[in-house]
């Protein structure tokens, strides 16, 4: 069985920088007022709205590359 260790890390340590830009962008792109560090005052709607963006975008490039 693979390792079951849950972690929240990227697999690429270095892309830490450009998931937090990414995510910067998409709770813009939604109207939620996100700041470096912690955002624990987020409610569960907000940070849902940010997460569905970043996938919306995320399906939105994988669909333009098979093109």
């Amino acid at each position: 069985m693979a390792n079951s260790k849950s972690s929240n890390q990227p697999v690429v340590p270095s892309a830490r920088e450009a998931l937090d830009k990414f995510k910067m962008e998409a709770a813009q792109e939604v109207g939620v007022n996100l700041k470096q560090g912690y955002n624990g005052d987020l409610t569960s709607r907000e940070a849902g709205s940010v997460g569905g963006q970043m996938v919306k975008k995320m399906i939105e490039a994988y669909e333009n590359n098979m093109q």
